[in-house]
Order: structure tokens, then C-alpha cells, then sequence
């Protein structure tokens, strides 16, 4: 991609200056495996970022590092302008714990306790102070829908529940820079909606998201930027219409089916593709414009159309154009 480009923003494009979080030049070998090889990632105030890649690309390894649970070979991890490995451990874990909020994919909850003893105790690790306290666990519980359920246990709630509580208890010292490690898996579409519209509440008020998921529709739809990374290197970084234009094309992929099977002696138009017998597929940039030349085309040989779908490029094509098609297990 052209460093140039402005929606596209390559660790080295992009300037630390700029960023609540930068990381330049992580490295990580844990044995034989090197699971991080130099990857520079940065994160913008009020930036929603999606962090993808196959198992064992590197995520889980980054997001440690960022947090300090996993001790960099090499490279440099700033957050709100100071080096952290440049900080005493004293200071790096205050500035962590002031400025930043993890929510891990494993429930980090006490289900013996309510939703309402949950927040406060948390809140109190957090050292949200005692006055504040009440206040902040008032607002989370609406935030999150849970405000009729605040004495209940949490043992009692749907997955969908706990994830949402899940969230809250991450972020009511009201970090800069959010962490969520796959924040919607296992849950219902109305609690996933929800979760979506509460973190977008976070990003108005200037709250900083780095996402890493699995769900790649939902990282399309929401994020302001996309990094892909693979075997422990960055290898696509930039908006989903960046990406798109630099990798599969913005060309819209059209299959039609046919009522009857095409013979030898129908002759396709060029850039028509058979699949099967039955279907035919091709990729056009302007369908207004072309689409209805293709259809008549097809008429003109005695071919009927019994349906058609046109296919607009998704994250998901550009993610395996980019990693593959192979399993990672």
C-alpha cells in the first residue's frame, strides 16, 4: 500500500505524536517459535481498530506486550507518550492501570456475587474512589441494560449478560485506550447489538478501542481501521476501503444461474466465467452500467436467467486473499 495514502496508515506512516498507543519494533521469540518479528501498530484517540489474523498470528502475544504481560525481546510500547519500558515498574503499572482497560475473552466475573457487588468491587481495584464509586456503577448498569438486575447473581445471567457486565467492570475507572480480546463470542445477536452500541458510546466520548476478533462482518461494519497481522508481522493495515482497492478490488461479483445447462454453442461474454453446469460468475465495476449488457448478452445466446446475486468485496475475502484459505489450528 502507498504510505502516502491517507487511508491507509502503516506503523511508520502513521506518527507516535499522534497516538494514545504505539508500538515499534516488537519482537518475541518464546523457543523456536518467533511469534512477534518487528511489528510496529499504533492507536489513535478515539480510534476504533480491529486487530485480525489467523491463530497463532501474533495477537494474543501483542496484547500482552501492550499490558506488560509478556515482556518484549525487542521494540518499544508508548502509551500516552511515555516508554513504558523506559518507566520504573512503579509507574508503568500505575500509567497501565489508570489508562488502560482489558476486557479478556475469558469472563473475569464473580458469579457467586450480584452485577451490583460485582462493579463495586472492581471499581474499588481499580481505585475509583468512594464517592465516585456509586456514581459510576449507577451508570454502568444502565449503560449496560443490567439496571433491573443489579441484585441479582451473576450465576443467574445468559452469556450475553455476563459479557456486557463483563465489559463494564473494564472500563469504570474510564480508561483511555480499551483492550477487548473477542468481546461478542458465544452471545445472542440482541446482546451483540447491544455490546456494539455501547462501545460506540465509549468511542464518542473519546475512549480509544483495540479489538481483536473473529468476526470479521462485525469488524467491516464498526472499525475505523483494520490490521491484519500474520506469522508475527503486519501485512495489511488501513481502512476496509483501502484494503479492498489494494488487495481483491472494488469490482462487484455477480452469479447468475440459469434455467437451462450452457451448451457448446453458446458463446459467453468475455470475462464470464461457468461454475457448474447451472452457474455463471463474473466481476463487473459498474453493475448499473454493465449489468444489464451481460444479461441481454445471455438472452441473445438463448440463455435464461432463473436468478442472480450480486456480491459486494467483504473483509472476509480480503482477509483470506491475504492469509489463505489453509486451517490454523
Amino acid at each position: 500500500m502507498d504510505a502516502d495514502d491517507p487511508e491507509t496508515s502503516h506503523g511508520s506512516a502513521r506518527s507516535t505524536e499522534q497516538s494514545v498507543l504505539a508500538i515499534h519494533g516488537a519482537r518475541k521469540r518464546f523457543g523456536d517459535t518467533e511469534a512477534l518479528r518487528g511489528v510496529d501498530l499504533s492507536l489513535a484517540a478515539g480510534e476504533w481498530l480491529a486487530l485480525l489474523g489467523p491463530n497463532g498470528a501474533g495477537k494474543s502475544t501483542l496484547v500482552r506486550a501492550i499490558t506488560r504481560l509478556v515482556t518484549l525481546d525487542a521494540g518499544t510500547v508508548t502509551l500516552l507518550g511515555r516508554d513504558l519500558a523506559a518507566s520504573t515498574p512503579r509507574e508503568a503499572s500505575a500509567l497501565l492501570g489508570s489508562a488502560v482497560g482489558l476486557v479478556p475473552q475469558d469472563i473475569a466475573l464473580y458469579p457467586r456475587l450480584t452485577a451490583g457487588e460485582n462493579l463495586r468491587a472492581w471499581g474499588r481495584l481499580q481505585g475509583v474512589g468512594r464517592e465516585a464509586l456509586g456514581e459510576r456503577v449507577a451508570w454502568a448498569l444502565e449503560w449496560t441494560g443490567l439496571a433491573t438486575r443489579r441484585d441479582d447473581r451473576v450465576e443467574t445471567f445468559s452469556g450475553g449478560m455476563k459479557r456486557r457486565l463483563n465489559i463494564a467492570c473494564a472500563v469504570l475507572h474510564e480508561p483511555k485506550v480499551l483492550l477487548l480480546d473477542e468481546p461478542t463470542v458465544g452471545v445472542d445477536p440482541q446482546s451483540r447489538q447491544r455490546i456494539w452500541e455501547m462501545l460506540a458510546t465509549l468511542r464518542e466520548r473519546g475512549t480509544s478501542l483495540l479489538l481483536t476478533t473473529h468476526q470479521l462482518d462485525e469488524a467491516q461494519q464498526m472499525s475505523d481501521r483494520i490490521v491484519i497481522i500474520d506469522q508475527g508481522t503486519v501485512i495489511a493495515d488501513g481502512t476496509f476501503d483501502a484494503l479492498v482497492r489494494d488487495t481483491i478490488g472494488t469490482g462487484r461479483r455477480v452469479r447468475v444461474r440459469l434455467a437451462t445447462a450452457v451448451m457448446g454453442s453458446n458463446a459467453l461474454p468475455d470475462g464470464v466465467r461457468t461454475i457448474g453446469d447451472l452457474d455463471l460468475e463474473a466481476t463487473l465495476d459498474d453493475v448499473a452500467a454493465e449489468l444489464p449488457a451481460l444479461l441481454r448478452a445471455l438472452a441473445d445466446q438463448g440463455l435464461d436467467v432463473s436468478d442472480l446475486d450480486v456480491t459486494s468485496p467483504s473483509l472476509q475475502a480480503v482477509f483470506l486473499h491475504l492469509t489463505g484459505r489453509e486451517l490454523r489450528e
